[in-house]
């Protein structure tokens, strides 16, 4: 029997998700098929309940709905519940599970994809949204030798900080407080580059053989990186292997298989190109 998987979001026409699960079924022998759901403000629920009525196995749910779906979860797992968001729906027995594996999907990609180690590193995250929430507790988990986090409303990033002190420490910073700072790893999780701007960051931010990473894809350099660039930056990376790496931790958690990532983001990379 074809199982029936999907992403739900609002937009959602631009999502890669179909084809990345596609493409890890088929290397992976299993018969799916894989939509994208629309669903209006206010309506996740009712659309996500319906697909699962219908027999649908699993939703990877992007935004704006993973708060939503962590609400609708029966159960959800550690990660999804230091996130406060699943992006991850699962239906078992009867209930839905949620999880969260955005973090795990960005740690993989810099440790394992970019052989990047994270242990001991100064790390400087950037923003305080859902994105950010997502991936601070596995990033805490690598043992960094410290985790800043900088955002435009300092208030915000010191509520999410208190938020993490379970899993490790989180200090919270303005962006002017960041002059004269330097890190090892600088972690561009706000929505900037997709409206092509930048962080109101100083320079100087990125130490000798930085890694700068943002959590966007594109084409070319987003402004992030084209600054970490200029800033002679050790290494740039954009979102596009993080994509991939959480959408394979997914593939995983409904199937039991883990798929082979590399030549996946290698043929997205191509048709970004």
């Amino acid at each position: 029997m074809t199982e029936r998987y999907a992403v739900i979001g609002n937009p959602v026409s631009h999502s890669q998700s179909p084809f990345i699960h596609t493409e890890f079924a088929s290397a992976s022998a299993c018969t799916i098929r894989y939509e994208k759901l629309y669903a209006e403000l206010g309506q996740f629920s009712v659309v996500a309940g319906d697909f699962f009525s219908a027999g649908g196995r699993g939703l990877n749910v992007t935004l704006p709905f993973k708060g939503d779906a962590f609400r609708l979860a029966d159960e959800v797992s550690d990660r999804a519940r230091a996130a406060e968001a699943v992006n991850t729906l699962s239906l078992r027995d009867g209930r839905l599970y949620g999880d969260n594996t955005d973090g795990v999907g960005l740690v993989r990609d810099i440790v394992q994809n970019l052989d990047f180690s994270i242990k001991g590193k100064r790390v400087l995250v950037l923003g305080a949204g859902g994105a950010v929430r997502g991936v601070l507790a596995p990033l805490l988990a690598e043992q960094p030798a410290s985790l800043m986090l900088a955002n435009r409303t300092l208030i915000k990033a010191e509520a999410i900080a208190h938020h993490f002190s379970p899993w490790g420490r989180v200090v919270a910073t303005g962006y002017a407080e960041l002059e004269g700072q330097h890190f090892d790893i600088v972690i561009n999780g706000t929505s900037s580059s997709l409206s092509g701007e930048l962080p109101p960051i100083p320079h100087g931010l990125f130490s000798p053989r930085a890694l700068a990473y943002d959590m966007v894809y594109s084409k070319g350099l987003t402004p992030f990186l084209q600054r970490a660039q200029g800033e002679y930056a050790g290494m740039l990376a954009d979102g596009l292997g993080m994509l991939v790496e959480q959408a394979a931790e997914s593939f995983d958690i409904w199937h039991g298989i883990r798929p082979e990532t590399r030549r996946v983001t290698n043929m997205l990379r191509e048709v970004l190109a």
